[in-house]
């Protein structure tokens, strides 16, 4: 999900600075115009914040389901930017 969400800000010329930078991105840039869906973005910093639980914490523990839902959400997700960046 994050770095099909990059290749937004590199189609037009920008890097991000952190992975919070990449949703306010495709939020200033895409979301206030109409041209891709506040969900998008939710869904992205959910994943965002769950992997920084991941990464530094001892104790998370996803499940089987939370796994698979994920890997579904991220689907989707990937397959939204495309149609976004017509690929």
């Amino acid at each position: 999900m994050f770095h099909s969400a990059r290749a937004c800000l590199f189609v037009n010329g920008f890097r991000e600075k952190s992975h919070f930078a990449v949703a306010r991105f495709l939020e200033d840039f895409y979301v206030k115009k109409d041209l891709l869906e506040n969900e998008w973005i939710e869904l992205l910093d959910h994943y965002r914040e769950t992997r920084h639980g991941d990464q530094y914490s001892t104790s998370f523990i996803a499940t089987e389901d939370e796994a698979e839902s994920a890997l579904n959400s991220a689907k989707k997700f990937v397959e939204r930017i495309k149609k976004l960046l017509e690929f």
